[in-house]
């Protein structure tokens, strides 16, 4: 009998699957650039859409999206960014508060759309597929929520800001949150004047881009190339040489 090899799900065009790989490697988080042209529903519409697809574990979607535009709201939530920002700047040794103190880290006034994005993990009840061993798995799902809409907005030419320097009780309290639900990301989120080519706090030295062939390791935690895996690390440190040094990205 003849054999006949197993069909292969098809792979995206090669247009679509660089646009894939244009919108991921071309993501910023976004805090200064904002401007005041309003969201079309319709642009808004997709990007929470995209969101709502993400994986979750057990398809529990524990997450809720709740829209800020209010100006008052805004303040309040601004406030709660200012006290803790003030308190985590002296968490810092001198050198890294220098760095930290000139940082611009939220877009929560000028952005016109704030978003929280949340958990709620009692969505589903008690007994989750997938989660019966690793019980945070659901937080994780929100967070892939929170990938898809920024990756999306991306394409949109949308900026997305995230900002987590808040008090969790207080940002509660302030968008009327009941305590059970945990406050997965708060979003800046508008059109913007333009795109960093990298990351602001790679730009402003707080940190490096790490080696990713210091990253991969085979079989067991700690072992590197031992040899057969050379083609791979090969192709990814120079994947990363290109993207560092001349900007080329995978297509």
């Amino acid at each position: 009998m003849e054999n006949q090899a197993t069909p292969m799900a098809p792979a995206f065009s090669d247009a679509d699957r660089a646009a894939v790989y244009q919108a991921i490697f071309n993501r910023r988080d976004v805090r200064g650039q904002f401007l005041p042209t309003p969201v079309p529903d319709d642009v808004l519409s997709r990007v929470l859409m995209a969101a709502h697809h993400a994986p979750s574990v057990g398809f529990m979607q524990p997450w809720n999206f709740l829209l800020v535009r209010s100006d008052e709201v805004k303040q309040r939530v601004h406030g709660i960014f200012d006290q803790a920002n003030q308190e985590a700047a002296q968490m810092f040794p001198d050198g890294k508060r220098e760095i930290y103190s000139k940082l611009k880290l939220q877009g929560i006034l000028e952005a016109p759309i704030s978003l929280c994005i949340t958990c709620d993990r009692t969505r589903t009840g008690p007994v989750v597929i997938g989660r019966t061993h690793i019980p945070t798995m659901d937080l994780y799902s929100s967070v892939c929520a929170v990938q898809n809409l920024w990756l999306a907005a991306r394409a949109e030419g949308l900026g997305v800001g995230w900002v987590s320097i808040f008090n969790e009780t207080e940002l509660q309290d302030a968008l009327g949150i009941p305590h059970h639900i945990v406050p997965i990301a708060y979003l800046c989120i508008g059109y913007v004047s333009h795109f960093h080519d990298k990351p602001e706090l790679e730009k402003a030295g707080w940190l490096p881009r790490l080696p990713i062939e210091n990253l991969v390791y085979f079989e067991q935690w700690g072992a590197t190339d031992s040899g057969q895996n050379e083609p791979l690390t090969t192709a990814l440190r120079d994947m990363q040489a290109d993207i560092q040094g001349p900007g080329i990205f995978p297509k």
